[in-house]
């Protein structure tokens, strides 16, 4: 019992372990720590003008509580924050959870998030499009969105969204994709099945029990290689699916903001003037790189 106990309280330990954030602001390089705080991280900010809370997922290579140093996304979002003056608590949870919490204010933030149309409804409020419940900021770096396919089997995706009518299509449930994508999965002209994660979903295409998944290919893989499957596992799901056609769309990063924040529009501001800041400054991409090297296998 005793090594039980003294198991998890280093897995827990371990799980919250301290992250440094360093970034260069008004050309001065400036860290923060992040101190142990509820059930995340929190990154004081000198003189802060307050506390924003922060949900997001396990989705590496851009962010994971799992990733040698939690991902560029991580640092990327504390850094936008800390430097308009924010202290920042990051916590990671679900992301059907993380999107639930951010749309009735029980967190203030939501990221990385896809674009999200006016015409997308929610989930957790009923008669309510997520528009409604959240504002969204200005874009930063993201990656591609494909279908994947079974290895031998035959393409579906011609390049015209009607090439899938009639398919099975796993998604991860509460992933934005595309608009018209999701347009269409709404409104039923295919059919779908929900994963809970990445991992999931590809497993469902090596089952035969979908078609074609959707998602991004870095995201995706990665899921799948530093899983807790065995090796040959790993080599048998990667080697038995391949992307089908071209990409459906290249998907911008955001963050979306609870409109139940109090000032929610003067945050949003700060977080804008933060992003244009650091991606004129080369920052954003001085982040990448140097956030990526460093877990680079």
């Amino acid at each position: 019992m005793r090594i039980v106990v003294f198991l998890l309280s280093f897995i827990s330990c371990f799980s919250f372990a301290s992250q440094s954030v360093t970034f260069i602001h008004k050309n001065s390089l400036k860290t923060v720590e992040g101190q142990r705080y509820k059930s995340g991280l929190l990154y004081s900010a000198p003189n802060s003008k307050r506390t924003l809370h922060i949900v997001t997922l396990d989705w590496p290579p851009y962010i994971s509580n799992d990733l040698c140093n939690k991902g560029w996304v991580y640092h990327f979002a504390v850094a936008v924050l800390n430097s308009q003056g924010y202290s920042v608590y990051l916590e990671f949870l679900p992301w059907a959870r993380a999107v639930r919490n951010v749309e009735l204010g029980k967190a203030d933030i939501l990221m990385p998030e896809y674009f999200i149309e006016d015409t997308a409804p929610s989930d957790y409020v009923k008669n309510k499009m997520r528009r409604e419940l959240l504002g969204i900021s200005n874009s930063f770096q993201g990656g591609n969105i494909v279908f994947l396919k079974r290895k031998n089997a035959p393409g579906i995706f011609t390049g015209n969204l009607n090439s899938l009518k009639g398919s099975t299509i796993g998604v991860v449930r509460g992933y934005q994709n595309t608009p018209e994508f999701d347009a269409m999965m709404d409104n039923e002209e295919f059919k779908v099945i929900s994963a809970v994660n990445d991992l999931q979903l590809m497993q469902l295409l090596f089952a035969k029990r979908v078609d074609l998944i959707i998602g991004d290919p870095s995201v995706l893989t990665h899921s799948v290689t530093f899983s807790e499957l065995n090796q040959s596992e790993k080599i048998a799901l990667l080697n038995a699916v391949e992307q089908d056609g071209k990409p459906l769309h290249y998907n911008s990063l955001y963050f979306a903001i609870s409109k139940l924040t109090p000032n929610w529009l003067g945050v949003l501001d700060d977080i804008n003037q933060a992003l244009y800041i650091f991606s004129n400054s080369g920052e954003t991409e001085r982040l990448i790189n140097t956030v990526s090297e460093e877990c680079a296998v």
